[in-house]
């Protein structure tokens, strides 16, 4: 099965790689690199990454992973977000020269001539994103990309992109915790015809029961110092919203990360969940949630069950929450 980003098509359901060399504490890279083919051998075939997880280091885990599988695979990379020593630090470039900078490094890591899905990571504030828009209008024309997308852009800056060159996709975090771009991005990515792909729909992996409590992350994940969610006083409350998510799931016989996906994907043909893992058998979960059917009932209950308004913490560390549909 597959879905359409505007008029790019991909699988139901795409993989996160930037847990695999990012974030989350030690990478295994013999274990992803198996974890990446084991996704293209099931049929998926978006993988998404980013120039600064790594830094640099995932495009080039990518790159290893699909070398002899090029024509399988639509490679989805985003350029924008500058690394620093300071981990809680984000500084964003969307100016023409370092789009035209960004590029040419990712392809050389990718090991590829050219990237199917180029997204500017998150809007630099500082450069109007007709700047922006023009330089991979330009990527465009010189082959280097063939199709662009925005992270986190609000519904203004879609429409004076999407003026500039045709967006295919927007990526924005969707969950059954995180649904603020439903009231302005969703009704305008459709309005003008452009996909959107959800990362971190499985909750950052608390929707899926993977957590209870913080000692079940390594001491290095960022999501113990940058992920409200995950702090003491949230967390507690939040686990407890996904054991209640698993007892629903239980009772349509499926896994509470199967539920929280396949709500996502029953939000529309045009989205794409793009949850991201660094094992096999997870990954086998996700995908087997691309045949659940939820009626209408099961879909109240599962929302119900994970009622967004009763979720602890923000999305984001609140000094980053400016970079959020900007």
């Amino acid at each position: 099965m597959s879905r359409k980003l505007a008029d790019l098509e991909v699988s139901d359901l795409g993989l996160g790689c930037m847990g695999m060399s990012a974030f989350y504490g030690p990478a295994d890279d013999a274990e992803n690199l198996a974890t990446i083919r084991h996704a293209l051998d099931s049929g998926v075939t978006m993988l998404d990454t980013a120039d600064m997880y790594g830094p640099h280091t995932n495009e080039e885990l990518v790159g290893r992973a699909i070398r002899g599988r090029r024509d399988e695979v639509v490679v989805a990379t985003k350029f924008g977000i500058l690394t620093t020593d300071d981990p809680m630090a984000k500084p964003v470039r969307g100016d023409a020269a370092y789009v035209r900078e960004a590029v040419d490094g990712s392809l050389r890591r990718l090991g590829v001539d050219h990237i199917d899905l180029y997204y500017q990571h998150r809007v630099d504030p500082t450069v109007p994103v007709e700047e922006t828009a023009g330089a991979l209008k330009e990527l465009v024309e010189a082959g280097k990309v063939r199709h662009i997308g925005l992270s986190e852009a609000g519904p203004a800056t879609i429409r004076r992109a999407h003026a500039v060159h045709p967006v295919t996709a927007v990526q924005s975090e969707w969950s059954l915790w995180s649904r603020d771009i439903e009231d302005e991005v969703v009704p305008t990515c459709r309005e003008l015809g452009i996909g959107v792909v959800a990362y971190s729909p499985l909750g950052r992996g608390l929707l899926a029961g993977r957590f209870t409590s913080r000692g079940d992350l390594s001491p290095q994940d960022y999501r113990l110092f940058e992920q409200p969610r995950f702090a003491p006083g949230h967390i507690d409350r939040n686990v407890r919203l996904a054991a209640a998510l698993a007892e629903v799931a239980a009772r349509l016989g499926i896994t509470p990360g199967q539920a929280a996906l396949a709500w996502v994907l029953h939000r529309g043909p045009d989205v794409v969940p793009c949850p991201g893992t660094t094992k096999r058998d997870h990954l086998d979960e996700n995908l087997a949630a691309a045949r659940v059917r939820l009626s209408p009932r099961d879909l109240a209950d599962v929302e119900a069950a994970a009622a967004v308004h009763e979720v602890g913490g923000g999305r984001t560390a609140p000094e980053h929450a400016g970079l959020l549909n900007g």
